[in-house]
Protein backbone atom coordinates (compact mmCIF):
# COMPACT_ATOMS: atom_id res chain seq x y z
CA UNK A 1 0.00 0.00 0.00
CA UNK A 2 1.36 3.40 -0.96
CA UNK A 3 1.96 5.99 1.73
CA UNK A 4 0.31 8.57 -0.51
CA UNK A 5 -2.06 7.80 -3.39
CA UNK A 6 -0.79 8.21 -6.95
CA UNK A 7 -2.69 10.17 -9.58
CA UNK A 8 -2.63 8.91 -13.16
CA UNK A 9 -4.06 10.41 -16.33
CA UNK A 10 -6.79 8.29 -17.93
CA UNK A 11 -7.54 10.04 -21.21
CA UNK A 12 -8.87 13.58 -21.35
CA UNK A 13 -11.91 13.04 -19.13
CA UNK A 14 -10.79 10.85 -16.23
CA UNK A 15 -8.06 10.26 -13.70
CA UNK A 16 -7.04 7.24 -11.66
CA UNK A 17 -6.30 7.44 -7.94
CA UNK A 18 -4.08 4.44 -7.17
CA UNK A 19 -3.65 3.32 -3.56
CA UNK A 20 -1.27 0.38 -3.92
CA UNK A 21 0.23 -2.21 -6.23
CA UNK A 22 -1.24 -5.28 -4.54
CA UNK A 23 -4.73 -6.69 -4.05
CA UNK A 24 -5.55 -6.54 -0.34
CA UNK A 25 -8.49 -5.70 1.95
CA UNK A 26 -6.61 -2.64 3.24
CA UNK A 27 -5.99 -1.17 -0.21
CA UNK A 28 -9.52 -1.91 -1.38
CA UNK A 29 -10.96 -0.32 1.76
CA UNK A 30 -9.19 2.96 0.93
CA UNK A 31 -10.69 2.82 -2.56
CA UNK A 32 -14.21 2.50 -1.15
CA UNK A 33 -13.62 5.24 1.43
CA UNK A 34 -12.71 7.73 -1.30
CA UNK A 35 -15.59 6.60 -3.53
CA UNK A 36 -18.04 7.20 -0.68
CA UNK A 37 -16.46 10.54 0.21
CA UNK A 38 -16.80 11.76 -3.39
CA UNK A 39 -20.42 10.64 -3.42
CA UNK A 40 -21.03 12.72 -0.29
CA UNK A 41 -18.91 15.67 -1.48
CA UNK A 42 -19.28 15.95 -5.27
CA UNK A 43 -17.42 18.75 -7.00
CA UNK A 44 -18.56 20.67 -10.11
CA UNK A 45 -17.91 18.58 -13.20
CA UNK A 46 -17.61 15.26 -11.36
CA UNK A 47 -18.99 12.30 -13.27
CA UNK A 48 -18.90 8.67 -12.19
CA UNK A 49 -16.38 7.24 -9.69
CA UNK A 50 -15.65 3.57 -10.42
CA UNK A 51 -13.97 1.44 -7.70
CA UNK A 52 -11.50 -1.27 -8.72
CA UNK A 53 -9.28 -3.62 -6.71
CA UNK A 54 -6.67 -1.00 -5.87
CA UNK A 55 -7.67 2.25 -7.51
CA UNK A 56 -10.58 4.58 -8.19
CA UNK A 57 -11.37 5.80 -11.71
CA UNK A 58 -12.81 9.30 -11.49
CA UNK A 59 -14.63 10.66 -14.55
CA UNK A 60 -14.97 14.42 -14.92
CA UNK A 61 -16.17 16.89 -17.55
CA UNK A 62 -13.09 18.15 -19.44
CA UNK A 63 -15.06 21.22 -20.54
CA UNK A 64 -15.33 22.21 -16.87
CA UNK A 65 -12.05 20.94 -15.43
CA UNK A 66 -8.47 20.23 -16.35
CA UNK A 67 -6.66 17.18 -14.98
CA UNK A 68 -4.88 19.34 -12.40
CA UNK A 69 -8.11 20.98 -11.28
CA UNK A 70 -9.85 17.64 -10.92
CA UNK A 71 -6.84 16.31 -8.99
CA UNK A 72 -7.02 19.29 -6.62
CA UNK A 73 -10.70 18.64 -5.92
CA UNK A 74 -10.03 14.93 -5.27
CA UNK A 75 -7.12 15.77 -2.95
CA UNK A 76 -9.42 18.09 -1.01
CA UNK A 77 -11.98 15.30 -0.58
CA UNK A 78 -9.20 12.87 0.40
CA UNK A 79 -8.36 15.20 3.25
CA UNK A 80 -11.94 14.94 4.53
CA UNK A 81 -12.21 11.15 4.36
CA UNK A 82 -11.70 10.65 8.10
CA UNK A 83 -14.70 12.90 8.74
CA UNK A 84 -16.92 10.81 6.44
CA UNK A 85 -16.99 7.24 7.77
CA UNK A 86 -18.20 4.46 5.52
CA UNK A 87 -21.70 3.22 6.34
CA UNK A 88 -21.99 -0.31 7.65
CA UNK A 89 -21.71 -2.66 4.67
CA UNK A 90 -24.71 -4.69 3.62
CA UNK A 91 -24.54 -8.45 4.17
CA UNK A 92 -26.14 -10.20 1.19
CA UNK A 93 -26.83 -13.93 1.22
CA UNK A 94 -26.58 -15.61 -2.17
CA UNK A 95 -28.45 -18.94 -2.48
CA UNK A 96 -26.23 -21.30 -4.48
CA UNK A 97 -26.53 -24.84 -5.76
CA UNK A 98 -23.07 -26.42 -5.85
CA UNK A 99 -21.65 -29.09 -8.14
CA UNK A 100 -23.22 -31.23 -10.83
CA UNK A 101 -24.32 -29.50 -14.02
CA UNK A 102 -24.37 -26.19 -12.11
CA UNK A 103 -20.75 -26.48 -11.01
CA UNK A 104 -18.94 -28.68 -13.54
CA UNK A 105 -15.48 -27.82 -12.19
CA UNK A 106 -16.20 -28.59 -8.54
CA UNK A 107 -14.50 -31.98 -8.70
CA UNK A 108 -11.43 -30.45 -10.36
CA UNK A 109 -11.19 -27.81 -7.62
CA UNK A 110 -11.45 -30.57 -5.01
CA UNK A 111 -8.80 -32.77 -6.64
CA UNK A 112 -6.46 -29.84 -7.29
CA UNK A 113 -6.50 -28.92 -3.61
CA UNK A 114 -6.64 -32.41 -2.10
CA UNK A 115 -10.17 -31.93 -0.81
CA UNK A 116 -13.49 -33.68 -1.08
CA UNK A 117 -16.36 -32.01 -2.93
CA UNK A 118 -18.13 -31.63 0.41
CA UNK A 119 -15.11 -29.78 1.82
CA UNK A 120 -15.07 -27.44 -1.18
CA UNK A 121 -18.71 -26.55 -0.55
CA UNK A 122 -18.16 -26.17 3.20
CA UNK A 123 -15.13 -23.91 2.77
CA UNK A 124 -16.62 -21.79 0.01
CA UNK A 125 -19.96 -21.28 1.77
CA UNK A 126 -18.33 -20.81 5.17
CA UNK A 127 -16.44 -17.63 4.28
CA UNK A 128 -17.66 -14.04 4.25
CA UNK A 129 -16.55 -12.20 1.13
CA UNK A 130 -16.18 -8.53 0.20
CA UNK A 131 -17.27 -7.17 -3.17
CA UNK A 132 -14.00 -5.66 -4.34
CA UNK A 133 -15.31 -4.45 -7.69
CA UNK A 134 -17.77 -4.97 -10.52
CA UNK A 135 -16.49 -5.27 -14.07
CA UNK A 136 -15.46 -7.37 -17.08
CA UNK A 137 -19.13 -7.64 -18.06
CA UNK A 138 -22.18 -5.85 -16.57
CA UNK A 139 -22.56 -6.90 -12.94
CA UNK A 140 -19.70 -9.42 -12.87
CA UNK A 141 -18.78 -9.57 -9.18
CA UNK A 142 -15.17 -9.86 -8.03
CA UNK A 143 -15.03 -11.07 -4.43
CA UNK A 144 -12.17 -10.98 -1.95
CA UNK A 145 -11.82 -13.47 0.88
CA UNK A 146 -11.56 -16.85 -0.86
CA UNK A 147 -10.00 -19.42 1.52
CA UNK A 148 -6.45 -20.20 0.37
CA UNK A 149 -7.28 -23.91 0.35
CA UNK A 150 -9.61 -23.32 -2.63
CA UNK A 151 -7.25 -21.37 -4.91
CA UNK A 152 -7.32 -22.98 -8.37
CA UNK A 153 -6.00 -21.84 -11.77
CA UNK A 154 -8.52 -20.78 -14.38
CA UNK A 155 -9.34 -22.93 -17.40
CA UNK A 156 -6.60 -23.16 -20.05
CA UNK A 157 -9.27 -22.45 -22.68
CA UNK A 158 -12.32 -20.34 -21.77
CA UNK A 159 -15.82 -21.69 -22.29
CA UNK A 160 -17.79 -20.09 -25.10
CA UNK A 161 -20.82 -19.65 -22.84
CA UNK A 162 -21.09 -19.45 -19.07
CA UNK A 163 -24.68 -19.22 -17.73
CA UNK A 164 -25.77 -16.15 -15.81
CA UNK A 165 -25.54 -16.73 -12.06
CA UNK A 166 -22.53 -19.03 -12.29
CA UNK A 167 -20.14 -18.95 -9.34
CA UNK A 168 -16.49 -19.51 -10.17
CA UNK A 169 -12.92 -19.58 -8.91
CA UNK A 170 -9.85 -18.20 -10.70
CA UNK A 171 -6.58 -18.21 -8.82
CA UNK A 172 -7.20 -16.75 -5.38
CA UNK A 173 -10.44 -15.05 -6.43
CA UNK A 174 -14.06 -16.08 -6.48
CA UNK A 175 -16.74 -14.31 -8.45
CA UNK A 176 -20.15 -14.44 -10.08
CA UNK A 177 -21.20 -14.12 -13.72
CA UNK A 178 -24.16 -11.75 -13.83
CA UNK A 179 -24.98 -12.36 -17.50
CA UNK A 180 -24.40 -15.24 -19.91
CA UNK A 181 -20.98 -14.69 -21.44
CA UNK A 182 -17.76 -16.47 -22.42
CA UNK A 183 -15.51 -17.07 -19.42
CA UNK A 184 -12.56 -19.02 -18.10
CA UNK A 185 -13.21 -19.35 -14.37
CA UNK A 186 -13.65 -22.77 -12.75
CA UNK A 187 -17.38 -23.13 -12.17
CA UNK A 188 -18.44 -24.59 -8.81
CA UNK A 189 -22.08 -23.53 -8.56
CA UNK A 190 -24.89 -21.27 -9.69
CA UNK A 191 -27.29 -18.88 -8.02
CA UNK A 192 -30.89 -18.24 -9.08
CA UNK A 193 -30.51 -14.62 -7.94
CA UNK A 194 -30.77 -11.99 -10.68
CA UNK A 195 -27.40 -10.28 -10.39
CA UNK A 196 -27.96 -7.81 -13.23
CA UNK A 197 -31.22 -6.40 -14.59
CA UNK A 198 -31.02 -3.31 -16.85
CA UNK A 199 -34.63 -2.47 -15.96
CA UNK A 200 -33.85 -2.33 -12.24
CA UNK A 201 -32.52 0.71 -10.38
CA UNK A 202 -29.72 0.16 -9.66
CA UNK A 203 -29.29 -2.59 -12.27
CA UNK A 204 -26.82 -4.60 -10.16
CA UNK A 205 -27.88 -6.62 -7.12
CA UNK A 206 -24.52 -6.04 -5.44
CA UNK A 207 -22.31 -3.00 -5.10
CA UNK A 208 -18.64 -2.56 -4.20
CA UNK A 209 -18.06 -2.84 -0.46
CA UNK A 210 -20.95 -5.25 0.18
CA UNK A 211 -20.34 -8.41 2.20
CA UNK A 212 -21.47 -11.69 0.66
CA UNK A 213 -22.15 -15.15 2.02
CA UNK A 214 -23.09 -18.14 -0.14
CA UNK A 215 -25.93 -20.30 1.18
CA UNK A 216 -26.01 -23.87 -0.21
CA UNK A 217 -29.38 -24.92 -1.64
CA UNK A 218 -30.70 -28.03 -3.37
CA UNK A 219 -31.45 -28.38 -7.07
CA UNK A 220 -35.17 -28.35 -6.22
CA UNK A 221 -34.81 -25.11 -4.28
CA UNK A 222 -32.85 -23.61 -7.18
CA UNK A 223 -35.65 -24.31 -9.65
CA UNK A 224 -38.31 -23.05 -7.23
CA UNK A 225 -36.43 -19.78 -6.74
CA UNK A 226 -35.86 -19.45 -10.49
CA UNK A 227 -39.58 -19.84 -11.15
CA UNK A 228 -40.32 -17.28 -8.46
CA UNK A 229 -37.91 -14.82 -10.04
CA UNK A 230 -39.50 -15.27 -13.48
CA UNK A 231 -42.99 -14.68 -12.10
CA UNK A 232 -41.86 -11.67 -10.11
CA UNK A 233 -42.51 -13.29 -6.73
Amino acid sequence: MYGEPRFLLAGDAALVVEFGDEISPEVNHRVHVLAHALEQNPFPGLGEAVPTYRSLLVHYDPLCLSFEEAKTFVLDVLGKCEEIPLPEPRLVEIPTVYGGEFGPDTEFVAEHNGLSVEEVVRLHSGATYTVYMLGFTPGFTYLGGLPEALATPRLPTPRKLVPAGSVGIAGSQTGMYAITTPGGWRLIGRTPATLFDPARIPPTLLRPGDRVRFVPISVEEFHTLMEGAKSGA
